[in-house]
């Protein structure tokens, strides 16, 4: 844990309503340059979740400069960034959103304005890492932007398409917003008919299937055999999309990898450490 710095918060300002949102940044002080990653967390989630301040840590330590993100519209604000506060914000959130905060923030990380010195960093080495509906968004990233060189999704979502039937999105569209339970805190938080627009808007750019089975940049889908939030046969599919993904299952990890928020422990879940373990594996043989 020598000369570890951390950069905690960075505002940025989104492209919508000039929406602040935080970033932070983590990684040992040496003198040598070293690969980025950003990482993006998933529905209902912040960069402050459970473990992923132990994993910004341990990525480090590692030699990799670490940074998180959350998204302008995700419910939390700098203020709060670990509670659910701007319910409004949060049903206004949509992937073209998204897709623009991570675009800025990697403009952000390859600026002059990036409060890391140049000789700490490799800008030509940057990787993405997404969780759950985050590995859907670091996909479509990878895909559209050459400065990304590779990505890696824990237990990611392969398809940002909604599953509701003909007269559910009816009743949603008349109402203009449906509302879905926040099972740790209890909140009720409401989806704005406008995510299935911008959806519909842009879904061949939204089309994550093709984005798998064009993507020429290495991959690393990490999936556990007993998901409950995300079924492991979709790890298998993006799999079947792309025969040269690198699949790594992890047998009987659930959907957070063994994680809990708030987290206390110093250390990572076991599951968990194997998921960097393997990320830091991956990453290390991208040239």
């Amino acid at each position: 844990m020598n000369n570890i710095q951390k950069i905690d918060p960075i505002i940025l300002h989104s492209l919508y309503n000039s929406r602040p949102f935080s970033i932070d940044v983590t990684y040992l002080q040496n003198n040598a340059p070293k690969p980025i990653i950003l990482h993006v967390h998933g529905f209902k989630g912040f960069k402050d979740w459970g473990y992923f301040n132990q994993a910004a840590d341990y990525f480090a330590n590692h030699g990799y400069v670490f940074v998180k993100m959350n998204f302008s519209h995700n419910g939390v604000t700098p203020e709060n960034p670990l509670e659910f506060v701007d319910l409004q914000a949060f049903g206004h959130n949509n992937f073209s959103i998204e897709q623009s905060d991570i675009g800025q923030t990697i403009d952000f990380i390859l600026s002059n304005n990036f409060p890391v010195m140049p000789m700490e960093i490799n800008q030509n080495l940057l990787y993405l890492t997404g969780h759950s509906r985050g590995g859907a968004a670091v996909i479509l990233k990878a895909f559209f932007d050459d400065r990304v060189k590779a990505v890696a999704t824990w237990a990611g979502v392969n398809d940002l398409s909604n599953h509701y039937s003909k007269q559910q999105l009816e009743d949603w569209k008349n109402k203009g917003v449906i509302y879905i339970e926040n099972s740790r805190t209890g909140q009720e938080m409401p989806l704005y008919y406008q995510i299935v627009e911008d959806y519909e808007a842009n879904e061949k750019k939204f089309n994550v299937r093709e984005a798998i089975i064009k993507l020429n940049k290495p991959i690393l889908v990490v999936h556990g055999t007993t998901d409950e939030t995300v079924p492991f046969r979709v790890a298998l599919q993006v799999k079947q999309w792309n025969q040269s993904a690198e699949l790594f299952i992890l047998k009987g990890a659930d959907h957070v990898f063994g994680g809990s928020h708030p987290w206390n422990k110093d250390r990572l879940p076991e599951d968990a450490k194997k998921v960097m373990d393997k990320c830091i594996q991956f990453f290390m043989a991208v040239i």
